[in-house]
């Protein structure tokens, strides 16, 4: 058996009956949408949509400044530049 990664879920059946109740009712929470009782997809609210991708590239930075902190390091004064 899968594990379903949210605490609402909905038939692929139910959500193609009636999408708006269906986000509606999930108040800004994932919903797993299930085929067969198995989660198929998730259907995220665009604002939690939006702070993952977010998240991701701050996590992609993160690992840059990592990166790039073990590179030899250049003194410039700010005339330089």
């Amino acid at each position: 058996m899968e594990t379903i990664l949210s605490d609402n879920s909905v038939s692929i059946t139910e959500l193609k009956r009636n999408p708006s109740a269906v986000i509606d009712a999930a108040e800004d929470e994932a919903v797993a949408v299930l085929v067969h009782n198995k989660p198929s997809a998730y259907l995220v609210p665009a604002r939690t949509y939006q702070r993952m991708l977010d998240r991701l590239e701050d996590l992609e930075l993160a690992e840059l400044v990592r990166a790039r902190a073990k590179e030899r390091r250049i003194k410039v004064t700010l005339d330089e530049l």
